[in-house]
């Protein structure tokens, strides 16, 4: 009889090694990191769109409130007046007598300090890219647009430069004037 020598079988390694391990969790950390980045840019633009959007819904209700007035919007703050007359959008949070945007800041609509034939819309609690495409985003059936970087009211359309000066580098209140 022939001897057989049988070989010990190797151990098939199942798994993966702790380099590879490192390599993938790596891999997918800068994938997220990724996908984060991009959603927030997707957000910014997306909350910036809900804010111009808001804007045309609560300028369109206002005038239509004061329609038979002939744009004398009178002396005092007519917010609640709006939230009576269902004037703005279901994308904004009301109570009896307030709104609230969507970074949690008031939205209140009265007539402008200097004339009752315009009316400002006032957001507060603006995020810093928001503004700066809220701003460059206005139309021209808008009077003027003030921003907490500045406080200068600037009439549209308004450019990428101005829009960076008037939305400054902090979250603030800004002010939409429309007759």
């Amino acid at each position: 009889m022939t001897k057989h020598h049988y070989s010990t079988p190797r151990r098939l390694q199942k798994g993966a090694s702790l380099l590879e391990g490192i390599a993938y969790l790596g891999i997918a950390a800068i994938v997220v990191i990724g996908a984060i980045a991009l959603l927030n840019t997707a957000f910014s633009s997306a909350n910036s769109n809900e804010l111009n959007s808001e804007l045309s819904a609560i300028q369109t209700a206002s005038r239509k409130l004061f329609m038979t007035t002939q744009g004398n919007y009178g002396a005092a703050d007519f917010t609640a007046t709006l939230i009576s007359a269902k004037g703005f959008p279901q994308t904004l949070s009301t109570t009896d007598t307030t709104v609230s945007n969507a970074w949690g800041g008031a939205v209140t609509v009265a007539p402008d300090a200097t004339t009752n034939t315009e009316f400002d819309i006032t957001y507060t609690a603006v995020p810093v890219d928001v503004c700066v495409n809220a701003l460059t985003s206005t139309t021209t059936g808008w009077i003027s647009v003030t921003g907490p970087g500045d406080n200068t009211p600037y009439p549209p359309p308004i450019s990428p430069a101005t829009a960076k000066t008037a939305c400054g580098t902090t979250a603030g209140k800004v002010i939409w004037i429309s007759n």
